[in-house]
């Protein structure tokens, strides 16, 4: 798929994301010069999330998801997540399942790293935000629907998304519950007796 191919048979999908894990928000001071180093570009701030893992789910026609699946196994270009210095980490494709998007990410096992997994308890909830009606109304409208990406000529569409939140179980976890702790030793209790 090139920058300037249409993007009408995407657009017909259906996405949802879970957030397994939002990761942190970490800016880049970025700086600029051309290519004789005579002239000084804008200086900027760039954001990205580092650490961040998000599940997405992906409905629709079942040759074009196979397509998608086999292009973002061998892809022709590089994959990066926004900007092309942050490119993802670990595994991108877990496959298809059967389901629409919202059976799907309400099923998933927690795909958080280990050490969230352990810190966290029991029980977790994460926040889900899918495509929905436009009629729906517990949607919100958000202007991110891709119309092209043409260098030249980028347009954005609107589109209605649902965003809540599910009960995730943990069994990796080793929360500290405090329920089976032995708080009868008070450190400060002998100066207290003192005054």
């Amino acid at each position: 798929l090139q920058r300037t191919d249409p993007l009408d048979e995407l657009r017909q999908l259906r996405i949802g994301v879970r957030t397994e894990q939002p990761g942190h928000v970490v800016r880049d001071f970025h700086t600029a010069r051309t290519r004789d180093g005579a002239t000084s570009m804008p200086l900027s701030h760039r954001y990205y999330l580092s650490d961040a893992v998000f599940a997405v789910a992906i409905e629709g026609d079942a040759t074009l998801l196979d397509d998608l699946q086999q292009a973002l196994r061998r892809p022709v270009f590089p994959i990066y997540l926004g900007r092309r210095s942050c490119p993802p980490a670990g595994r991108l494709v877990w496959g298809v399942r059967d389901g629409d998007v919202t059976t799907v990410l309400e099923s998933l096992p927690w795909l958080a790293s280990p050490a969230v997994r352990k810190a966290a308890p029991p029980v977790v909830q994460l926040t889900v935000h899918r495509d929905c009606d436009p009629a729906d109304p517990t949607g919100e409208v958000v202007r991110d629907d891709p119309i092209s990406f043409d260098p030249g000529y980028r347009q954005w569409g609107w589109r209605t998304v649902k965003r809540y939140r599910v009960d995730v179980p943990n069994p990796d976890s080793e929360h500290d519950s405090r329920t089976d702790i032995d708080d009868s030793h008070d450190p400060l209790a002998p100066l207290r007796e003192a005054l």
